[in-house]
């Protein structure tokens, strides 16, 4: 039965990605916005969605109902704009804060990148690229096997980026590829069992340091960027000058939830306020 099932959501989701792939980047995004912005509120998950909100941000009922009807419709651009990759990190994309890149060597030498689900997290990586740069991805696979095949067709466009699922397996993967003077792009902020408990909008968070932890045996750049959704289709990616790595620990993983923070206090509808990111 699961297969049948997960037979039938692939073939949905590759029904709506052939969809949207028919449509310009700019329509594809506001229908697919649309579609989840008026579906997502009635789902269940609201509710786990609303008391995150409402506990992070200090902020009334109405705005935090707001605030996750805005989440959906950013969620459903999302999903709407896989198709787009290439053209939006192509034609859509303000990229800022490019000389932060300049400690990182053209030719060769590893390099860190981290950031957060926020607006479209999928352009980040690919939008350094005219700068030289190639970044692989780290990312976590959805239960779905036959829709995982699809959505990683779109998101390392078609082949074009390397990518190493969340697992042991692909952490051996990003050790081998820092060894080779790769850059890797890894989003920080899901929760991590096996991690530390560490403070993130004022409650502890199990969190994952397995960047710093490696920044630190490779001796590499360690970057922030964080990417914003301006209007529609239209974003802007900025590069963060790097974190200290001769720092504790437990110091670099104040700052960079510190800057998580705040991109999400600023724009909190672009993040996916559904993880199970803290304890309760």
């Amino acid at each position: 039965m699961k297969k049948i099932r997960y037979l039938i959501e692939a073939s949905l989701v590759r029904t709506l990605i052939f969809v949207f792939s028919l449509l310009s980047p700019a329509k594809a995004s506001a229908l697919g916005g649309a579609i989840l912005g008026t579906i997502g509120p009635l789902m269940s998950s609201k509710r786990k969605a609303l008391r995150h909100i409402t506990d992070s941000l200090q902020v009334d009922d109405t705005t935090s109902k707001k605030i996750l009807r805005d989440m959906w419709n950013n969620l459903g651009r999302n999903f709407a704009e896989y198709p787009h990759l290439y053209n939006l990190t192509a034609h859509h994309v303000i990229l800022e804060g490019a000389e932060n890149l300049e400690d990182i060597p053209q030719s060769a030498g590893p390099a860190i990148f981290f950031s957060a689900h926020l607006a479209n997290w999928e352009i980040a990586a690919p939008s350094l690229r005219p700068q030289n740069i190639d970044v692989d991805l780290i990312y976590r696979a959805p239960n779905n096997p036959y829709v995982e095949d699809i959505l990683q067709k779109c998101r390392s466009m078609n082949g074009t980026l390397r990518t190493y699922p969340k697992s042991s397996q692909g952490m051996r993967q990003v050790v081998s590829a820092l060894k080779q003077g790769r850059r890797i792009g890894i989003l920080i902020d899901q929760k991590y069992n096996q991690g530390v408990e560490a403070d993130f909008f004022g409650r502890p968070a199990m969190t994952s340091t397995a960047f710093i932890q490696l920044a630190k045996k490779f001796q590499c750049p360690l970057v922030p960027v964080r990417v914003e959704r301006l209007d529609g289709a239209e974003f802007r990616v900025t590069v963060y000058p790097s974190l200290d790595i001769s720092k504790q620990d437990d110091v670099l993983l104040k700052e960079a939830h510190t800057l998580l923070e705040s991109w999400i206090t600023e724009r909190p509808a672009q993040w996916l306020w559904l993880h199970k990111r803290w304890k309760h």
